[in-house]
């Protein structure tokens, strides 16, 4: 839900934050806590790598169960929590066991309920079972690539796949982006959508805001001189002037492929995401 604000200064004007009403006022387990050096952007040379990065507020990294590896015990749902490192909510549950860890939440999930890993736990959002006992139809994320390894795809803000097929020891998944993939059906995802879906409506609203997060400025090629930019230079407003967009060093980023020709999982990919068109 997204909490908007009325216009009563001038940056408050456009600002939206997502509502955290649902979420607990608890601090972070302490254990599953670490502080982690920012690079702002720098490779481990010092060299800046990533630009418009440095600055913002101290974080504390949480460290997130992505395996939940133990199967077959129960764990309670005790808190919901706001993790300042993704955009998704994450949920604290206590297994029967005694032990606690850190989850990512699903959306709809509420304190007191009780999520499970196993291989064929009841398709509820939550719960985590292999992608064979996962009904054609349902919504998944944190999904397993490798057997074992943990979910590495699909756990951002709001995503989720949809099961499209059960074939021959692979499961048909759509991603969000539209692109059918093919997935070992021995390996493990959770049922549901990840929380805070209205995360992307947010509006920062104001130039500090974007400080606060760790985003510096960052100045548009075309209002740059010749030297700087190859969209440079003009009196007033200019075209680009170059047939192809390009970045500060002139290498060509339109309709330009990165993905490698002979990628290990290229046979995986059962139809491409659908390209956007441009207007």
């Amino acid at each position: 839900m997204i909490k908007r604000y009325g216009p009563y200064t001038p940056s408050r004007r456009s600002m939206s934050v997502v509502h955290y009403g649902v979420l607990s006022n608890a601090k972070p387990m302490k254990r599953a806590t670490k502080g982690i050096k920012r690079s702002a952007g720098r490779n481990n040379q010092g060299r800046i790598t990533m630009r418009h990065q440095g600055g913002g507020v101290k974080r504390l990294y949480r460290a997130v169960d992505f395996r939940q590896a133990k199967l077959n015990i129960p764990a309670k749902i005790e808190t919901l929590e706001y993790d300042p490192y993704r955009s998704a909510f994450i949920m604290k549950v206590l297994y029967r066991d005694g032990d606690r860890r850190y989850h990512l939440a699903p959306e709809g999930v509420k304190v007191g309920e009780t999520v499970m890993t196993a291989v064929d736990a009841a398709p509820k959002p939550g719960n985590r079972l292999t992608l064979k006992n996962i009904p054609v139809g349902y919504g998944v994320y944190n999904i397993e690539l490798h057997p074992g390894r943990g979910g590495q795809i699909v756990r951002s803000a709001g995503n989720q796949a949809q099961v499209l097929a059960q074939e021959s020891g692979y499961t048909h998944l759509k991603m969000p982006s539209g692109e059918v993939r093919k997935v070992l059906w021995d390996n493990f995802a959770s049922v549901g959508q990840t929380s805070n879906p209205d995360w992307n409506l947010v509006s920062i609203g104001k130039a500090g805001r974007s400080r606060l997060m760790g985003i510096r400025p960052t100045v548009r090629g075309t209002a740059m001189n010749p030297v700087d930019h190859p969209y440079g230079g003009g009196e007033g407003r200019q075209p680009r002037g170059t047939k192809r967009p390009k970045t500060l060093w002139g290498k060509v980023t339109g309709g330009h492929k990165t993905r490698r020709r002979r990628k290990y999982s290229a046979r995986l990919i059962v139809s491409r995401r659908v390209r956007k068109s441009r207007k």
